[in-house]
């Protein structure tokens, strides 16, 4: 496989340029464009540049409104309320992020819920830029039906992600992890199936129920829950949260993320905001440093993303490169 090795501000540049081509405004491709150079710096394959085409091809259909403008109201004290009107998740985010900062400030906690968008791609991209403004952040949301219940055969939920990131003391991330609740990622079973490759036993169940190493027949069955029964529990603790407190779509009534036309995502995103000041920082610090001490010794273990360094150039293949660069009209 040919592969081109590309400047991550080079990847945010085209990306913006080829989603103001197709109908963005420029705020807009701004922001969409920063999260999708962010993911592919931390090798984040699935929720980069993985997904520029179909959000250009979106913004033509209007699957997603480019020139969408967010709503942000504050219900209560501790709470903000984000109607993203059927635009990006990105500036959506943006428009209520200030407002969450303040309120977990001023109260110990705020819950941040935004509404009404297209799917957010990678949560923790989100629950990091809390972290990094001092705060304990946990996100979660849904997606279309592609994970069934243990034992069952016909998707019931999305593959659900859950992130949590956790503030250091000099506005770094002490640690953070953003994970699927399904076995692995869908992204992870189509490169496969794109690739003529079997996927392991145990990821997903064919049509009929049944487990699978065929990632065809993965894709026309259902995704495995992570860890059985307890990776489906916080699979429907996302469903609670993302989308009972969001009034959006539950995973099964959410149309397929990719497909070039169909109606809105129309997908929640909850934010539980916490102020470690309130509680006493230095128990937080207390914690980090216990689990730090512990792993010191380990030199194979490590807190999740406690390691992670962006990259300033990564290597990306040569056809979906030319494919972006073709869409930015360059």
């Amino acid at each position: 496989m040919s592969m081109t090795n590309v400047p991550v501000d080079e990847i945010e540049r085209v990306t913006q340029a080829a989603l103001v081509a197709h109908g963005a405004d420029l705020t807009v491709a701004d922001a969409v464009a920063r999260a999708v150079a962010v993911a592919e710096s931390v090798g984040n394959k699935i929720c980069g540049l993985y997904y520029v085409e179909s959000y250009c091809l979106q913004l033509q259909t209007g699957r997603v409104d480019g020139r969408a403008e967010p709503q942000v109201t504050r219900p209560k004290p501790g709470a903000v309320v984000v109607d993203g009107r059927m635009g990006f998740a990105q500036p959506a985010f943006d428009a209520g992020f200030a407002q969450a900062c303040e309120s977990a400030h001023s109260n110990g906690v705020c819950g941040m819920a935004v509404a009404h968008t297209h799917t957010c791609t990678s949560l923790g991209y989100f629950t990091e830029q809390f972290a990094k403004a001092g705060l304990l952040a946990i996100g979660s949301t849904n997606a279309s039906p592609r994970v069934a219940p243990p034992g069952g055969h016909r998707p019931l939920l999305g593959t659900n992600p859950f992130a949590l990131a956790v503030p250091g003391e000099s506005g770094e991330v002490a640690f953070q992890f953003d994970f699927a609740t399904s076995a692995v990622a869908l992204g992870t079973i189509t490169k496969a199936a794109a690739a003529g490759e079997e996927i392991p036993r145990g990821w997903a169940v064919d049509a009929e129920g049944e487990p699978t190493t065929d990632p065809a027949a993965a894709v026309a069955g259902s995704l495995a829950s992570a860890a059985g029964y307890k990776g489906f529990g916080i699979g429907l603790l996302v469903e609670v949260l993302a989308a009972g407190l969001t009034g959006t779509n539950a995973s099964v009534d959410v149309p397929a993320l990719k497909a070039p036309e169909g109606p809105p995502h129309d997908l929640g995103q909850f934010y539980l905001v916490i102020d470690p000041d309130t509680y006493g920082r230095h128990n937080l610090s207390r914690i980090i440093s216990i689990l730090e001490a512990e792993l010191s010794d380990q030199p194979n273990a490590r807190l999740p993303g406690s390691a992670r360094q962006p990259l300033e150039a990564v290597d990306v293949e040569s056809d979906l490169w030319d494919k972006i660069t073709g869409l930015a009209g360059r």
